[in-house]
């Protein structure tokens, strides 16, 4: 490499650490301000949460969020994606305003946590419908309007990325790095690729910045979600948002070249988890590829096990306690799927796992 070489990839580097460090400080801050409005995460007259598997190593947390931007850093260079383009001058207007809202919601999602409701929204869906079933008829996270609310949908960015202090995006990228490893040397006009549960459509909107011309599907049961997917991923008309549950997907058998889903087995309930391996084994091509991303579980950090337990008592996620101790090796084997990789990107766990050519489940 010669010396203009090295310069121009110095400068590449400092200006990815500069970017990422101010929009890691940015979504920080918002986080710091809501808790500090919030007055702490546990109920008045509750005892003091105390995990059983022991208090964090907060150094050790501090080494995987490290890691997640070397990573991250490596995968640009490696060409699987460009450089990320975050919290440019030109977007400052619709940052601020995203913060203003978020800080304005967190007084009600205080109040949703101190009063443990976190099924509010069942007394807003229309009476009626068994469109939802009832695990999902939830406040998940203690946010406004559950799934249900194009306020929802538009907060969903910001309160995420507050939460993981600005590497929400980064982790994610994890996941598209898989899928590009898979799209190498193929004709991306003939690969059909699945979102489940794609919410708002900002995980596939960066995939198809990448790869535009990608036959692309998103699917999600929210009402409001898909609302805001179709709008954000309208440039791309060849893609495709359904809306429907990922335990009944409306897809041709082995229509898929590629499944991903992105942060939603940690929110479903067991029964319901086995339900959509069914289906995304179904709707895979034999010899196609599942991405998985998704919170890490017990034994990825067991340094950080105690903040694992510490996450469903601070918010509302009433299957992540048990989604912590699922055996998803075991599960994705039972369908018929084999590994490939498994990736540590900070607090999400990326494996990749195969359809075998012959299709077969295992016995």
């Amino acid at each position: 490499m010669g010396l203009i070489d090295r310069a121009a990839k110095t400068a590449s580097r400092a200006r990815y650490a500069a970017g990422q460090g101010l929009r890691t400080a940015w979504y920080a801050a918002q986080m710091q301000a809501a808790r500090s409005q919030s007055g702490g995460f546990d109920r008045p007259g509750e005892p003091e949460f105390r995990p059983t598997r022991g208090q964090p190593d907060l150094s050790e947390l501090r080494k995987a969020y490290l890691r997640l931007f070397v990573q991250d850093r490596a995968n640009v260079e490696a060409g699987l994606y460009p450089p990320p383009q975050d919290l440019r001058a030109a977007d400052l207007p619709k940052a601020l305003k995203s913060a203003q809202a978020f800080l304005q919601d967190a007084s009600e999602v205080n109040r949703r946590r101190l009063a443990r409701d976190g099924t509010e929204i069942r007394a807003q869906v229309p009476e009626g419908t068994n469109r939802y079933p009832a695990y999902y008829l939830q406040n998940f996270h203690y946010q406004s309007g559950g799934w249900f609310t194009g306020e929802s949908a538009q907060l969903y960015d910001t309160q995420v990325e507050a939460l993981f202090s600005g590497t929400a995006d980064a982790m994610r990228r994890a996941a598209l790095a898989e899928i590009s490893r898979e799209l190498k040397g193929r004709d991306q006009r003939t690969q059909r690729l699945l979102d489940v549960a794609c919410g708002n459509g900002r995980f596939l909107e960066k995939v198809l910045e990448v790869y535009p011309k990608l036959r692309a599907a998103g699917l999600d049961l929210s009402p409001s979600y898909t609302d805001a997917a179709r709008t954000r991923l309208a440039p791309w008309r060849q893609v495709d948002v359904i809306q429907e549950a990922a335990e009944a997907m409306p897809c041709e058998p082995a229509s898929q070249d590629i499944v991903v889903s992105i942060f939603l087995f940690h929110e479903l309930p067991p029964k319901v988890r086995t339900k959509v391996l069914a289906e995304i084994f179904r709707v895979l091509k034999p010899g196609g590829l599942l991405v998985l991303a998704d919170s890490v579980q017990f034994g990825d950090y067991p340094a950080m096990d105690g903040l694992l337990e510490y996450f469903p008592h601070g918010f509302h996620e009433p299957y992540y306690k048990g989604y912590l101790g699922w055996n998803l090796a075991e599960a994705l084997e039972t369908q018929g799927f084999f590994k490939e990789r498994k990736t540590l990107a900070f607090l999400t766990k990326v494996t990749t796992w195969r359809r075998p050519h012959g299709g077969a489940r295992a016995g």
